[in-house]
């Protein structure tokens, strides 16, 4: 983590320029008539050319941090002379971009920047990595259990209180509602939902709501982890006029063991593509389940693959249909598109699913 003092004391050093241009620093804050404060004066140099900006500094890098800067120096009066300059740790090419047609220019930390004054000069700097990381000091919620507070706002994009998202959470993963898993904490939900409001895929204001779903299915697919498989295991299931899934559902009935269909074998449920012949499904407790099941290990065309997991994420909000759960469309979509390409086009028909049930 970097300091807003710490990275005003580098500009004051000399250390952030945009060759040709340098910055020559003027003094701490730049108040204007009207009362608002700006954290740096400074002046821009190429040449015989001398500007002065304005600097709004900000040490945090998130989306929500970016915006906040940029509507500062948007609606705030400026100094008498002076151009607006936004100061980040780290600046994007779609930010710098942004900040281009917006006529603001943005510097940073890493030997990125936008610096455009109109018939004086202009320099566009992109490509240097984010040496500021932790400028977003929330651990990854997009992927293992945190995941499901993003989920969450894709079958219910509007909650009043957190309590409710976490209310809803508990409820619809299975491990905790029937299998006597620990419940997710209230402040867990709380810690991942403010990455979501900072990266402006949820808002708080009036009522938490989803933004951009496209762009929370989007941040999930990035970083879907499949979990661990402990244990993989084939075997023919005797029909007798009645499906698979029917047969487990009996069992599941009786004894209680969550089994919920991947979401391979799901995905018909939410798109147009033929599943294989054998039906496959996550287990907690495959050898529990086993015990109940009739069934040869050894047929050479098997109708039954049972997955050993205690992934939460697989079983949250597995959709009830008769008796049977199958996996949820999220579910679907995220194993469709850490599949081939032809799981990739279908996972097209199931993101359209969900978005227009939303």
């Amino acid at each position: 983590m970097i300091t807003e003092k710490e990275m005003i004391e580098q500009l004051r050093r000399g250390n952030i320029s945009l060759p040709p241009l340098y910055f020559r620093f003027l003094q701490v804050g730049a108040g204007n008539r009207e009362g608002v404060q700006l954290d740096a004066l400074v002046e821009g140099v190429w040449g015989k050319n001398k500007v002065k900006f304005a600097v709004e500094c900000k040490a945090l890098s998130t989306p929500k941090v970016f915006r906040t800067g940029l509507n500062i120096l948007k609606s705030s009066p400026l100094p008498k002379g002076c151009n607006p300059l936004l100061f980040l740790p780290f600046l994007s090419e779609k930010q710098l971009l942004e900040l281009e047609q917006e006529g603001i220019s943005g510097i940073d930390m890493c030997g990125n920047g936008v610096v455009i004054v109109p018939n004086v000069f202009a320099v566009f700097r992109s490509g240097q990595k984010n040496r500021f990381t932790s400028s977003a000091p929330i651990k990854n919620i997009y992927r293992k259990n945190s995941s499901m507070v993003g989920r969450a706002f894709l079958f219910c994009p509007s909650y009043k209180t957190v309590q409710d998202i976490w209310n809803e959470i508990n409820r619809k993963n299975l491990l905790v509602s029937s299998w006597g898993k620990k419940a997710m904490s209230l402040s867990t939900v709380s810690k991942a939902l403010k990455t979501l409001v900072d990266d402006l895929i949820v808002s708080r204001e009036n009522n938490i709501r989803l933004l951009q779903p496209d762009r929370l299915l989007e941040k999930l697919s990035e970083n879907y982890d499949p979990g661990n498989i402990n244990k993989q295991i084939r075997l023919k299931i005797p029909e007798k006029n009645r499906t698979v899934q029917d047969y487990l559902a009996e069992i599941v009935k009786e004894s209680g063991i969550p089994v919920v269909a991947n979401g391979k074998s799901s995905v018909g449920r939410y798109a147009v593509m033929q599943r294989g012949d054998i039906l496959s499904v996550y287990c907690p407790r495959a050898e529990e389940l086993m015990e109940r099941v009739s069934g040869d290990q050894y047929d050479r065309f098997p109708n039954l693959e049972i997955l050993e997991t205690e992934d939460e994420t697989v079983y949250f909000d597995a959709r009830k249909d008769g008796s049977f759960l199958w996996a949820s469309p999220i579910q679907v979509y995220l194993e469709l598109m850490a599949g081939d390409k032809r799981d990739k086009e279908t996972a097209g028909q199931v993101k359209s699913y969900i978005i227009n049930n939303i």
